[in-house]
């Protein structure tokens, strides 16, 4: 259902290179980049290598917060994504745990980007 989420970042090559480090787990990859005036658009894509996150330059320096959630094929992808934002002095919101209030297999971490806004990688499937 979702096609693309465009992040506003103070420092958009700043925060393609924490995405690519902290989600390399799901798979996350540069898929393409250019450049405006006002600095670089990145677009980050999965396996497939569409586009469909992409971080580009502040157009309204006001509060503009998101909740992304990027898919896990694991728990141990959840797992490592902890790992890797945790190297990357991010802030974790919440460590890797079940979530049965959401359902009963939910499984995830969640943590702040570069730019304050909240995001999580989930895991929907049994174990593994």
């Amino acid at each position: 259902m979702l096609d693309h989420v465009a992040l506003q970042c103070a420092d958009p090559a700043r925060a393609a290179d924490f995405y690519l480090s902290v989600f390399s787990a799901v798979g996350v990859r540069e898929a393409m980049r250019f450049e405006r005036d006002e600095g670089p658009v990145i677009g980050l894509s999965g396996a497939d290598g569409r586009p469909q996150l992409w971080v580009g330059p502040l157009d309204d320096a006001g509060d503009r917060p998101i909740h992304l959630a990027l898919s896990a094929p694991s728990r141990e992808a959840v797992d490592e994504v902890f790992a890797a934002a945790r190297a990357a002095g991010a802030t974790i919101l919440h460590a890797p745990r079940v979530w049965p209030e959401y359902h009963p297999n939910y499984y995830g971490v969640f943590l702040r980007d570069l730019d304050g806004n909240n995001v999580e990688a989930v895991h929907h499937g049994l174990g593994g």
